[in-house]
Formats: structure tokens, sequence, C-alpha cells
């Protein structure tokens, strides 16, 4: 598989982006609840040159966005990963993420993954504090980021220089240091 770090969980594997993937990630990229903290929905276009863009980071850095899949079914319902901070942002580091299908939310998967790619960063790559920023309303997201045991400062707080006025600018930081990592036990890789 193209030399990529696999991460298994018990119900997950995070994986290279294959081309079957396209079809499932135009979907989710064009559905507006699935972008509601993100922007306008992509175009089958835009979601295909993101995947090209999550190939060459992982070529070139050996981390960033690994495609999603249930374990049992094969099923892709999304990604996960970890990418560094953008420049122009009050901070720096890498952040991780993640977005999923919306038929796969509320079973577990984001925080499942998010403590694979938390785990894989400390572990694997060595990082000293691991960084997610969401939009202040994105509280589903902000509840996966507590539950992996990140922490927010409010001083962090900051308005998303990219974003245009209204509810996607205020952006929210949460931060988790090496060691701290409630439950992200280390995930088996292949």
């Amino acid at each position: 598989m193209d030399g990529m770090t696999v991460l298994h969980t018990e119900r997950l594997v995070l994986r290279p982006w294959r081309d079957s993937d396209l079809d499932p990630w135009a979907a989710m990229n064009a559905d507006p609840e699935v972008r509601e903290h993100l922007g306008d929905p992509l175009t089958r276009e835009q979601s295909e040159a993101s995947m090209v863009r999550f190939r060459a980071a992982f070529d070139r850095r050996g981390y960033g966005w690994w495609a999603v899949e249930v374990r049992a079914t094969g099923e892709f319902i999304g990604f996960a990963g970890m990418d560094d901070v953008d420049d122009g942002m009050p901070f720096t580091g890498v952040e991780i993420g993640w977005r999923l299908a919306r038929a796969s939310w509320g079973l577990g998967y984001a925080t499942e993954a998010a403590r694979a790619v938390v785990a894989h960063g400390f572990d694997a790559l060595g990082l000293p504090e691991i960084l997610a920023v969401t939009t202040a309303g994105n509280l589903r997201s902000q509840a996966v980021m507590r539950k992996i045991g990140m922490t927010r400062n409010p001083a962090d707080d900051f308005d998303d220089p990219d974003a245009p006025e209204g509810p996607l600018r205020p952006n929210v930081l949460f931060r988790l240091e090496r060691g701290t990592a409630a439950g992200a036990g280390a995930p088996a890789a292949g």
C-alpha cells in the first residue's frame, strides 16, 4: 500500500487513499451539513484535488490525512489525520482533524480515529504537542477534542484570518501535550 503507515483500531482502518474513495469523498464534501463548519460545499473536482494533495503530503512528510474505513465492511466513511498548521495562524505546530460522512456521526468513530492519530503523532512521530482547531460553534468536534484529553484555554481562541465575517471566523484552539492523552493507546500500525 505505497509504504504509507496504516493504523488499525477496534472498528476502523486509517489507510492510504484509493481512487475508489473519490465518489463517497465527493458526496460527503457536497453535503452542506458536513461542510457546515468548514465553508461552502466542494465540487467533485475540488474533492479530487484534495485527495491529490493528501497523497502528496504523505509522500513528502510521512504524515497527513488518512482515508477512514469501517473495518468490518470496508466502507469509506471519511478522513482523519494531521497536518502542519497553516501559515498566517497565530500559532504553529501540528493539528489533528477528522471529517466523516453524516451517516457515520454519533457512533464514536471520530473519537476512535482521533485517538489513533494522537497515539501515532506522539509515539511514532515524537511530537511534543498536538493541536486541534474548529469553529466556536462546532460543538461536536469540541466534544471529541475533550474526549481525547485535549484542553482549551480561551485566551488561545482566535479569528481565522482566512474565513469571511460570520460564524466561520471565531475559532477555538485545543492542545494536548505528550503524555496527557486520555485513553490514547497506541494503535496497531501495519
